[in-house]
């Protein structure tokens, strides 16, 4: 292999991992060392062991890397069970370059701790610790909608606010929701489902189940909102791509005091008519510059599903590129 830098040479490190601990190190190598060869195939290294005696093989960076991962998932071991999921995460946090100071905001929930992944999801967690509205914009997997419920959540524990308020536009993609059964509500529910696993993952069937009946958890599409003053909550606006502007109006003018609103949605999966302008394309120009609102955009490289599902958005956007301006990319007002 040719090498044409210091950071392309081929260098080998030798490392044990301690304490020696063969069930643990069972857990870190895999079934059939299966983790082991997946940090290798993402990674393009060689990683040879003998017990907890390791040797990593491959250009420098990637190696300084999996040598990182390598200790960062040992330590896991101790009180949790590792699987390709969590080896894919670990791994995806070493491609990260920016660790600043984002890196420590952890959202803490009743049955666990969320922290952001990629440099983008620690700068929207941050944003949404320290803004009014936040907007949270680009693809699917990226931990958009997750991340915003995990900081509802969050405020409503702690009780920062007194109830969370989830909200999504009545439009989906060649589907007609008059021929549903049930009023609007009732329509609109089976397309909250992201939201809804979410609060069952943070909180528990049973809790969630009580809220809603409490209205401390409240599912309202967006038509209901108008006429409305929204204090003391935090509201989630999903799948913003598919507001009008003059429903983005009207949602934005509904926070009141004490409130905090996240935006999600991907303007890659707009199903409104042609004839209409996304209000989630629209107000990236026209709040830009207005304090206590944060955009932050998401990309491929931010998903945390499946890695497949990062190379399909690639290949998408390189076939079709996204209208943002790469300049907005992660901007914190």
């Amino acid at each position: 292999m040719n090498t044409n830098s210091h950071s392309d040479k081929i260098i080998t490190s030798d490392f044990t991992l301690e304490p020696l601990d063969n069930q643990r190190l069972a857990n870190l190598c895999g079934q059939f060392d299966q983790h082991l060869r997946q940090l290798e195939q993402r990674f393009s290294v060689e990683i040879n062991n003998r017990g907890h005696q390791f040797r990593v093989i491959g250009l420098t960076h990637a190696v300084q890397s999996v040598t990182s991962v390598l200790n960062q998932l040992y330590s896991a071991t101790t009180d949790e069970a590792l699987n390709p999921d969590s080896v894919h995460l670990v791994s995806q946090d070493a491609n990260s370059l920016d660790k600043e100071n984002t890196e420590g905001v952890l959202i803490r929930t009743r049955r666990g701790v969320v922290k952001g992944r990629s440099p983008n999801q620690r700068q929207y967690l941050n944003n949404i610790l320290h803004n009014d509205i936040n907007f949270g914009i680009g693809v699917a997997g990226s931990g958009k909608t997750y991340l915003a419920v995990a900081c509802a959540v969050q405020a409503l524990e702690r009780e920062e606010v007194r109830r969370i308020v989830l909200v999504r536009p009545a439009v989906e993609a060649g589907e007609r929701l008059g021929f549903l059964p049930g009023d609007l509500a009732q329509k609109i529910d089976p397309y909250l489902r992201p939201l809804y696993d979410a609060l069952y993952e943070m909180l528990g069937f049973e809790r969630v189940a009580k809220l809603i009946e409490r209205h401390v958890i409240e599912i309202a599409p967006l038509a209901y909102m108008r006429g409305r003053t929204l204090n003391h909550a935090f509201i989630i606006l999903d799948e913003a791509q598919n507001t009008t502007n003059d429903q983005m109006k009207m949602f934005l003018t509904r926070i009141g005091f004490g409130s905090t609103a996240v935006v999600t949605g991907d303007v890659t999966q707009i199903d409104l008519p042609r004839e209409k302008q996304s209000g989630l394309r629209h107000v990236t120009e026209i709040l830009k510059e207005v304090e206590g609102v944060s955009f932050t955009f998401f990309g491929a490289n931010d998903v945390v599903r499946h890695p497949i599902v990062a190379r399909i958005i690639q290949a998408y956007e390189r076939a079709e590129p996204q209208k943002i301006e790469p300049s907005q990319n992660g901007k914190d007002r």
